[in-house]
């Protein structure tokens, strides 16, 4: 019998990483609520990548055939030379089981919005919390809530990690991105890198002929964190105007465009005390530089789930799920970081660089998915 079962489990947000754990968790017997602030269930206009270690845990979730029916599978991944155009080299995902997958972000929180109510999950919308207490109530307009646990999926401004956790204040990293979408029909499912001096891009397709594109640029100048600040496409387009015909192609049919600051959060030193815990950029917030936020949830969300499920005690539960999920978390972020100095190469390091993708490349491959096979073949739910 699971030990989850009449277990009272409040969701805090219902993004991707809250929808997954409250699928979790009610697949395991618990009853669970999920509170989102926003009217509705939505996610800006973004695009994200399932890689098979997220995909792995949908389908285990029992999802495997919607995400087919709304996602694009992936064929491969391509860094690109973002001033001459060319492609540098090309590494095949196509083999991948289960498939890496492009999604618009909002058709995964409608897809994973309908299994959970479909699992009898409670999704409170527009629902505002004042006041977390230390025995683990909270206080919501419909009174106070006492769940026998409330798990903090509320994003990288996390009001539940400050409960339980030092604040730090995170730091500029000197990168800001720019977020975009445009209209571009009969695109290979592919994922490209364009790399320049002090900046790349990642562009990849997305169903309904959309491409997404995210541009980073190293600079002084602060910018907001957050998705949500509008700015001119101008001054997109200026950022790179030295860059290869494809990209200033794509870049002159941006309409709108949103940037934001990029900044680097220390890992949480606790993910959870008495009946609170964190996951996803509540716990952790991650660089997108090696496309892992929403899978680093995703992944978070099951092992929660199990962890809390296959012990009577919380508290047991919840140190184990911390315990397997923080070297893990740790890696990829700084993995991801690494990737930030990588794309951003100038002079004679980055022809050396370039010089050496060419060569994997052509002659070896598979090198490229055996050097990320810790993240990409890891399975959560084994």
């Amino acid at each position: 019998m699971s030990h989850n079962t009449g277990r009272d489990v409040a969701i805090i947000g219902g993004g991707i990483g809250g929808l997954t754990a409250a699928l979790a968790f009610a697949r395991t017997g618990a009853r669970v609520t999920v509170y989102e602030q926003a009217p509705a269930l939505t996610e800006v206009g973004a695009g994200l990548q399932i890689s098979p270690n997220g995909a792995r845990v949908l389908a285990k979730l029992g999802l495997s055939s919607a995400i087919a029916a709304t996602g694009l599978r992936a064929l491969a991944v391509t860094p690109m030379d973002g001033l001459s155009g060319e492609q540098i080299a090309r590494f095949d995902v196509s083999a991948q089981t289960p498939p890496y997958v492009f999604f618009h972000r909002a058709a995964l929180i409608d897809l994973l919005g309908r299994a959970c109510t479909a699992q009898g999950v409670d999704i409170r919308l527009d629902a505002r919390i004042t006041d977390f207490r230390p025995d683990g109530s909270f206080q919501t307009a419909d009174g106070i809530m006492h769940p026998d646990l409330t798990v903090g999926a509320d994003g990288i401004n996390s009001v539940l990690r400050t409960q339980i956790n030092e604040s730090q204040k995170p730091f500029f990293t000197g990168q800001v991105a720019w977020r975009a979408m445009i209209k571009q029909p009969d695109q290979d499912p592919v994922a490209r890198v364009w790399m320049l001096p002090g900046r790349h891009v990642v562009t990849y397709p997305l169903p309904g002929d959309r491409l997404n594109i995210v541009a980073v640029q190293q600079r002084a100048q602060w910018a907001d964190e957050g998705w949500h600040h509008a700015d001119d496409p101008g001054n997109l387009r200026a950022a790179f105007a030295d860059a290869s015909w494809q990209i200033k192609s794509f870049f002159g049919e941006v309409e709108q465009v949103n940037l934001w600051g990029l900044y680097r959060h220390p890992v949480a030193e606790n993910w959870f005390e008495g009946r609170f815990a964190l996951l996803g950029d509540a716990a952790h917030p991650t660089l997108p530089f090696l496309a892992q936020g929403a899978n680093l949830a995703i992944e978070d969300a099951y092992v929660l789930a199990r962890s809390c499920d296959e012990n009577v005690n919380l508290d047991a539960g919840l140190q184990t799920y911390q315990s397997a999920r923080r070297p893990r978390v740790t890696r990829a972020i700084k993995a991801a970081n690494a990737n930030a100095t990588n794309y951003h190469l100038s002079g004679a390091r980055r022809r050396i660089a370039h010089a050496g993708l060419r060569i994997m490349g052509r002659y070896a491959p598979n090198a490229f998915l055996r050097r990320l096979s810790w993240l990409y073949d890891h399975d959560v739910t084994a």
